[in-house]
This record gives C-alpha cells, structure tokens and sequence, in this order.
C-alpha cells in the first residue's frame, strides 16, 4: 500500500548567480503567458484590436497579483501590515534580514475582487464596451491559470491538506513530516482543468457568450464550488472562521458568496436596456 505514498521534497528555485529563479514564480509566468495566447485568440475571434489586447495584459498582471497578495494579507496574515509592511508589495523580506522570497502568499479570493476591479478599468480607459463583456471572456484563461498557480502550490509545500491517516497520501519532506497529507493543491489544479473545458466549450460551441454574465457567473460557480468541497480535505489557513463557530473554514466562508453571484449572473441578471 505504500506505493500509494509519496516522499515529497523538490528543489523549489535554482540560484543562477544574481539572481534565484522559483519554480513557484514560473509556474504564475506560464500561467500568464498561456492566458495571453488564450486571450489573443478570443479577441481575434471577437474583432478586437492587438493595442487593447496588450492593454490588457498589463492590467490583468498588476490587478491580479497586486489584489491576490492584499487578500492573503487582509485574511490571512493581517500581522504584516504592522510587522513587515513592505514586505506586502514588494518580493523581498525585510524583518529578521533583508531576503529575496519572491511574491509569497496569493489569495485567490483577493485576486478574484482585484480582477474584477481591474476589468471594471480596463474597459472604462480602454475597452469601452461592458464590464460583463471582458468578464466574460477573461475567466477562460483564468481558470487555466489556476491550474499552474495550484501545481506551484504544490512545489512550494503549501497550502497542504488534512493527514489522511492512511497509507496513501503525500509526505511533505520540506515540513519536517513523515505522515502522508491529501494533495489538495493537485486536487485542486485537476478540478480546475474541467472548470477551464467547460468555459472553453461554452464560449466556442455555444451562444452563451452573448448572455452577458453568463460564463462570469458559471466560472464563479464552478471555481468556487471546487474550492469549497476541497476546503474538507485542506488545512484551513485561517483568518475569520472563529468568527462563526469553525463550522466552515475561511476558505470556505469566503466561496459562499462568490458562488451566490454566480449564480445570480447565470439564472437572474438581465441587462440594463439603453434608453
């Protein structure tokens, strides 16, 4: 049965000299580059220009990365603001000696509220056509992002799951455990490619694109769905669970209601008729 056990301990950067190259920060740049390519195609499909294609890009790089740090921070690590303030936005540390660390702990439920802020800029300065529109359309690669982000996840020995007191799990060498835990960031990264699928289908198969809210909210719904059922198997990162009796977890508590409006953009949500 042990077969079904993995001694997890990888080599998570490689030291070129200058500069230390994480395996976590390739993983967000493939991430990126493969949603640019996802997005090229859409916008070539939609009649979109290359200019507002590479305005894009900037705004869903700064957007993403500057709002999932800001929401690990408020939920997760809110000591930082008086302990190590800098330390939120730029990749280094700072307390107990200055160190390179790369832009750790991403909260996916930051990035999914920066985004969405992001876009709402995004189409007032360059898109000029809807919110819902470049929603609906930026969630496909977003979701095959997601993927790579969660595999980083992996890498790094983070974001782990509950012991499964079995035989069958993964060890996470790194943490100084010798109990196998669930993999719940791949557990995670393989959900994730069928939540990208079926976006992927339903933009190119069907006409739910011209429903505006539609794929927004089935991405919501979908993502946070996935993440919720996982949450069972995760060891909760904390934050506002003791708020409400540990029920659920704050990964949790914070799906709930992104899967609400979800909802709401698919089954209720009607467009405002010009006048």
């Amino acid at each position: 049965m042990h077969l079904l056990q993995i001694n997890w301990d990888p080599v998570k950067s490689i030291d070129i000299g200058f500069f230390t190259l994480h395996f976590y920060s390739v993983m967000w740049i493939v991430a990126f580059v493969l949603g640019f390519y996802i997005t090229k195609k859409i916008y070539k499909n939609e009649g979109q220009s290359e200019e507002s294609l590479d305005s894009l890009f900037i705004y869903s790089v700064l957007g993403i990365m500057l709002g999932a740090r800001l929401g690990h921070v408020i939920f997760y690590q809110s000591e930082l603001i008086t302990e190590d303030f800098f330390s939120i936005f730029l990749p280094f540390k700072f307390k107990g000696g200055f160190e390179f660390t790369g832009f750790q702990g991403l909260a996916s439920h930051g990035a999914a509220i920066a985004m969405i802020i992001s876009m709402y800029l995004y189409n007032k300065k360059v898109l000029h056509k809807t919110v819902l529109w470049i929603l609906d359309r930026v969630v496909i690669p977003v979701a095959l992002g997601a993927v790579f982000v969660r595999i980083g996840n992996f890498i790094n020995s983070e974001i782990i799951g509950k012991f499964t007191t079995s035989d069958f799990g993964v060890v996470f060498k790194q943490l100084g455990e010798t109990e196998p835990r669930h993999p719940a960031q791949l557990y995670e990264a393989f959900c994730y490619v069928f939540v990208f699928l079926i976006l992927f289908y339903f933009y190119w198969k069907t006409k739910k694109s011209e429903q505006p809210g539609f794929l927004f909210g089935l991405f919501l719904v979908l993502l946070w769905t996935v993440r919720f059922f996982v949450e069972y198997v995760k060891v909760s990162q904390g934050g506002i669970e003791d708020y409400f009796g540990n029920a659920l977890s704050t990964g949790q508590l914070l799906s709930i209601p992104f899967v609400i409006i979800g909802l709401y953009f698919m089954f209720m949500y009607t467009p405002k008729k010009a006048v």
